[in-house]
Parts: C-alpha cells; sequence; structure tokens
C-alpha cells in the first residue's frame, strides 16, 4: 500500500471545498486506522541456516559428514590462500590483551571469537561465526522417463 503525506490529504480535502469539522474528522480516522494497522502483529520471521553446496557429478562425497564456514576474500586472491589468511588473523588476535588471556586453538575459534578488526587487515572476512553443513549435488535436473522435466 502506498504511504501518502496527512498533509496532502488535508490539503485534497480542503481543495473538495469540505468542512474544516469534517477535514479534522477525516484526518483523525484516517491516523485511527493507520495505528490499528501498525498494531496487527506480524507473524514471526521463519528462522534460516547457511548451507554450503558442493557440486560432486562423480559421487565421491556422498554420505560423508562435513562442516565448514561461509568466508570471503577478494575476486582477484586465490581460495587456497584463505586458511593461511585465518591462521594470520588467529596470531594477530592471540597477540592482542584479549587473545592473551583466552587465546584461540582452532580455525572454528578463529571463525567464532575473533573479531573483524583481525580478519578484515588479512583480506578474509567471515560471513558464519557457527560452522554448517555441507551438501552435496550431482548438479543435474532430474528427468521423467519420457525425457521431460
Amino acid at each position: 500500500m502506498a504511504k501518502v503525506d496527512m498533509e496532502l490529504v488535508k490539503l485534497v480535502l480542503q481543495r473538495n471545498e469540505l468542512d474544516v469539522k469534517q477535514v479534522s474528522q477525516i484526518i483523525e480516522d484516517i491516523n485511527v486506522e493507520m495505528a490499528a494497522m501498525a498494531d496487527e502483529e506480524k507473524p514471526p520471521p521463519v528462522k534460516k541456516q547457511f548451507v554450503m553446496m558442493v557440486s560432486d557429478p562423480e559421487g565421491k562425497l556422498a554420505g560423508q559428514n562435513m562442516t565448514g564456514w561461509v568466508l570471503q576474500i577478494p575476486e582477484e586472491d586465490s581460495p587456497y590462500v584463505t586458511n593461511e589468511r585465518l591462521i594470520k588473523s588467529g596470531y594477530a588476535y592471540n597477540a592482542s590483551p584479549r587473545g592473551r588471556r583466552i587465546p584461540v586453538k582452532t580455525i572454528g575459534e578463529i571463525c567464532e571469537v575473533v573479531t573483524s578488526k583481525f580478519t578484515k587487515e588479512n583480506n578474509v572476512w567471515i560471513k558464519t561465526k557457527e560452522p554448517i553443513l555441507l551438501i552435496t549435488t550431482d548438479n543435474k535436473l532430474p528427468m521423467d522417463a519420457e525425457g521431460k522435466f
């Protein structure tokens, strides 16, 4: 529904030569209806999770239970440097005052605990703090017996 400025509504009503009392009553009715619409309860949002999907047309990964994290690196960089960058971020965090008190020891702890201040310095952005499930696909759209989708 389009939102209209109440001053514009008031101006249009007055232009149509309505009584000032009628204009005030109409504006008040509109305000009451808008408040009622705002009070209506919205359904709770659906909880979502990230899933990593890997193309596995040969079925080599089928049946394996794997977890991981979603990360971002600059487009021109090789994905093979991501692990090294996470490790550097962990070392930088462990050198900080907070890291000396509670050091990180695993990649999972780096993803969960290390702040973006340390990871951004190494050009890696952590999108999921908690590990997510990895699922595989054969990367094909199934067809019925007649060859139709």
